[in-house]
């Protein structure tokens, strides 16, 4: 009668979502001030005054019509020639405005390549950990989401164990840096090491095996010496996922782009591969509004000093009280040793303190928990003496 993955999939919701559900009630039964809730990465600062201002000029001197018609279901092309303008001058790249298709944020973006470049049965390596839904993609595209852990030293790549994961059916990997969860960022020599290994591996097996960058978190890099590398400039067959949702705090609007690296074997043929998934989805075309914004506000961001104040305060008083956290060069996350074998049932536990921290099992990992630190900088003080009463009941 129904689709049962479907069902499976609304039935039971993400990890993150429930626990941020949970955190609404407890709220109110216990009062705002008094739950840390650490669930979800929504955006806690404002977006950079030029998005607003942009948009009121977009309403007040655009023609109606035009600003909330339908565009090209590309995307504008104008918008495409300013994003390729933007990221050539940015990353000393050559990138085709003709090779960018606009998207409904960074999901659908993924959504849309999995679907172009999987046939059934293919598999997409996920580098663990990684975001939940990666799995959902994947599969619904038909094909199979074959897991490789990264190190626990630095969470860069395990190359012994991605060189022997990669198969006749592998068709791509997924690389997320700086990565949700862990606020880790890909090293220039971890992507020059992995461009090396996929091409020696496209020689054996005689086909493209794909780089999706997926790029939500590019710009929250929060120290003068950490770079982000530019995938293209390294590997050819390089599809980017990027959205604007957490740069510059817009994850309601839905408003990114796929970008297919100019380079690559048979890039045209791969960009309608992007278009006829994007069709056959259902995407007609990129909201037109937050499409025409773009141009005026690439290379802005929030005021990502706030982030960074509650990361470097957090990471201090918890290793000072004794958690174990790999250190974030990016994003908002940390990504915390778990005081017990079971993640789930530390994460349990910790909602005893009112913490609300999630388990990391649904990102392919177990033993630690992940802290979404995107939050008010009044509760992140406030939540300190309950972190502190967690590690001291755990001493006993």
């Amino acid at each position: 009668m129904i689709n049962e993955k479907s069902f499976l999939l609304g039935n039971t919701g993400s990890a993150i979502r429930e626990l941020f559900e949970y955190g609404k009630k407890r709220k109110e039964i216990v009062g705002e001030e008094n739950v840390f809730d650490y669930s979800i990465g929504n955006p806690s600062i404002p977006s950079p005054s030029i998005v607003n201002e942009t948009l009121i000029k977009l309403l007040k001197e655009k023609e109606a019509t035009s600003l909330h018609g339908y565009t090209s279901g590309v995307g504008d092309l104008n918008v495409r020639r300013a994003i390729a303008d933007y990221i050539n001058k940015t990353y000393g790249v050559k990138e085709k405005p003709e090779l960018i298709y606009m998207t409904c944020g960074a999901a659908a973006s993924l959504t849309i390549t999995m679907n172009a470049i999987l046939n059934e049965g293919e598999e997409i390596i996920a580098l663990a950990p990684f975001f939940p839904e990666y799995r959902v993609f994947c599969e619904k595209a038909g094909g199979v989401l074959k897991v490789v852990p990264c190190n626990t030293l630095d969470f860069q790549i395990d190359f012994d164990a991605l060189d022997k994961a990669i198969s006749n059916k592998t068709k791509g990997i997924i690389i997320n840096s700086p990565n949700n969860p862990t606020g880790v960022v890909f090293k220039e020599d971890t992507i020059v090491r992995l461009a090396n290994v996929l091409n020696k591996k496209q020689e054996e097996f005689k086909h493209e095996i794909f780089i999706i960058s997926d790029e939500p978190y590019r710009e929250l890099v929060y120290d003068k010496d950490t770079v982000v590398p530019y995938v293209t400039k390294y590997y050819n067959n390089t599809i980017v996922c990027y959205s604007f949702s957490k740069s510059i705090s817009l994850p309601g609007e839905r408003i990114g782009y796929i970008l297919v690296g100019e380079k690559m074997k048979d890039a045209i043929t791969v960009y309608k591969a992007i278009a006829g998934a994007g069709r056959s989805l259902g995407f007609v075309c990129a909201p037109a509004l937050f499409q025409y914004m773009i141009p005026s506000i690439l290379g802005y961001t929030s005021d990502l000093s706030v982030y960074k104040k509650n990361r470097d305060v957090l990471y201090k008083a918890l290793t000072e009280y004794g958690y174990e956290i790999t250190f974030p060069d990016g994003a908002f996350y940390l990504w915390v040793k778990a005081l017990e074998e079971d993640a789930n049932q530390f994460a349990e536990h910790a909602k005893k303190f009112e913490l609300l921290l999630v388990p990391s099992d649904s990102f392919g990992m177990k033993g630690y928990v992940r802290i979404a630190y995107c939050q008010d900088p009044k509760m992140i003080e406030r939540s300190l003496p309950a972190f502190k009463k967690l590690i001291l009941d755990y001493k006993g």
